[in-house]
Order: structure tokens, then sequence, then C-alpha cells
């Protein structure tokens, strides 16, 4: 997160442990989220975010974006965490940590 607040960029990795993989249905939900919204941000936004995907990994980050497209990402972004933290307290924060980070620009 940037000192504003705004998520900026985020980086998933591992697998939940709730179940055997391929039965996890925290990973599945969590996965579900960040893909959805790695495809709205491509999709919504004029400049496509960096991705990075591999097995159990995802990293994304925005690009520079003007101010009214930084906000549409927020929404993508912000409706995310809101899944994942849901999933978070049903689930327990045995399976997902959840780090917030301070961003600094280049």
């Amino acid at each position: 997160m940037g000192d504003d607040g705004r998520i900026r960029e985020f980086e998933m990795s591992g697998h939940a442990g709730f179940a055997e993989e391929g039965q996890d249905i925290v990973c599945a939900g969590v996965s579900a989220l960040s893909i959805s919204a790695v495809n709205g941000l491509e999709h919504f936004l004029p400049v496509a975010p960096k991705v990075e995907e591999r097995d159990g990994y995802i990293a994304c980050q925005l690009g520079e974006l003007l101010e009214q497209d930084l906000e549409k990402a927020q929404w993508i972004l912000q409706t995310m965490l809101l899944g994942i933290e849901q999933i978070q307290k049903a689930y327990g924060q045995n399976y997902i940590l959840i780090d917030r980070r301070r961003w600094t620009p280049c």
C-alpha cells in the first residue's frame, strides 16, 4: 500500500494448507479473487499491470496511471482484499497471512 492507503501491487505465494492441493477451498477462493482482480485490471485500465504467474504464485504491479484510472484500480483491488479478508475470517489466520507494506516509488 502507498502512504495514501492505496494498493499499488500485490503478491501471493504458497498454498493455504487447508486441505490437499487440488481440494483446498481456501486456496481456490484466494486464487479466484486474485485472478479476477488481474483480469479486471487488464480489462478496465488503459495500461495493463505487470503480472507474473506460476504454480502457487501470482504478483501484480500497477503501472503509471492517471488519478482516475488509479481510482478504478482501487475499486478492483480493495474488493479483492475484502474477499480475502472474509475468507481469512471464515477459515482462520492459520491459512492466510496478509502482510501490508508501504509502497515506495523507485
